[in-house]
């Protein structure tokens, strides 16, 4: 089988779900091999091993850290020609975009973005305009370098025989150019993080304030799931900006998204309509959002989320 190469997404060593994702996909597509770039990469084999990576091209050196992108996408690039692999998988995030691009130019290949699937000939289907098109691409030049969303695969264990291969790295003068000066983490609550989460409770301009939204976090703390919220809602200050989905915030794609007091402008449906199954609360039934619901509750979300975070709660 041929070889697909999946770029490990990892912090201090602990693998992120979206690679397992990956890893899962890559399984259908031909053979998977892992590539993890920096401190603690050696760490991940094991975890990567147990979702499928027969391979694990180990490039652990903490100088990598001190640069952005570029030393991941110089190891891709110096893989990519001696192992011929039938494609490249990169998780769809900031970074893993601009990585995906700097690879493609390298190797002078063909990218495709956002896809939301992968079929085995290598056929992506992305979902774009605001999620009204759904486009079928094909990269037709070179060896194909295709960024997929989170939460696009669930991620299912399949473990087998690993092989490790540690690469010795010389980073260029231009991938060495940049470096990064200072590090702030950012702090987290209990909650997965947003883009990754597979439940996600977004609330509105309809929850009426910052109090408001102490029942969308208290449902999405029954369903064990993340925060989002309108771009209304975080105009308005009532919630951070870093939970904010569509266009201008994050895109998710959870196996359940609940939209309470939300209308749907197309701004925030392009963020989140690749939902696998998406509940709707709203008391105005003519709001857009209801188009693109699969359950859809008419009412006051002050009575319906509360009732529904209590039924989660005696069922669990």
């Amino acid at each position: 089988m041929a070889e697909i190469l999946v770029l490990a997404d990892h912090s201090g060593g602990e693998v992120k779900k979206v690679t397992l994702e990956l890893l899962t996909l890559a399984r259908s597509l031909g053979e998977p091999s892992a590539v993890v770039v920096g401190a603690g990469a050696g760490s991940t084999v094991d975890a990567l091993a147990e979702y499928g990576a027969r391979r694990v091209y180990v490039a652990e050196d903490a100088e990598l850290d001190r640069h952005p992108v570029a030393p991941a996408a110089e190891v891709l690039v110096q893989l990519v020609g001696p192992h011929s692999p039938a494609a490249v998988l990169i998780a769809s995030t900031a970074d893993g975009k601009e990585i995906a691009a700097r690879l493609a130019v390298r190797i002078d290949s063909g990218l495709i973005t956002d896809a939301v699937q992968v079929d085995a000939d290598l056929t992506a289907t992305q979902s774009i305009f605001g999620g009204s098109v759904i486009v079928k691409s094909r990269v037709t030049r070179g060896t194909p370098v295709i960024t997929v969303r989170p939460n696009s695969t669930a991620p299912e264990a399949a473990a087998g025989p690993c092989e490790r291969e540690d690469l010795s790295i010389s980073l260029s003068d231009g991938a060495s150019r940049a470096v990064i000066t200072n590090r702030v983490e950012e702090k987290h609550d209990a909650r997965p993080e947003l883009a990754e989460a597979a439940v996600v409770v977004s609330g509105g301009r309809g929850v009426g304030g910052a109090d408001g939204f102490k029942v969308i976090e208290a449902l999405a703390d029954a369903l064990g799931g993340a925060v989002g919220a309108s771009r209304a809602a975080t105009d308005a200050g009532w919630y951070p900006h870093q939970y904010q989905v569509g266009q201008t915030g994050k895109t998710v794609s959870p196996q359940l998204y609940v939209a309470a007091g939300i209308s749907g402008a197309i701004q925030h449906r392009a963020g989140m309509q690749t939902s696998k199954n998406i509940v709707v609360i709203n008391k105005d039934p003519e709001a857009p959002i209801f188009e693109v619901a699969d359950f859809g509750v008419v009412g006051d979300l002050f009575s319906v989320v509360p009732q529904l975070t209590e039924e989660v709660v005696k069922r669990k």
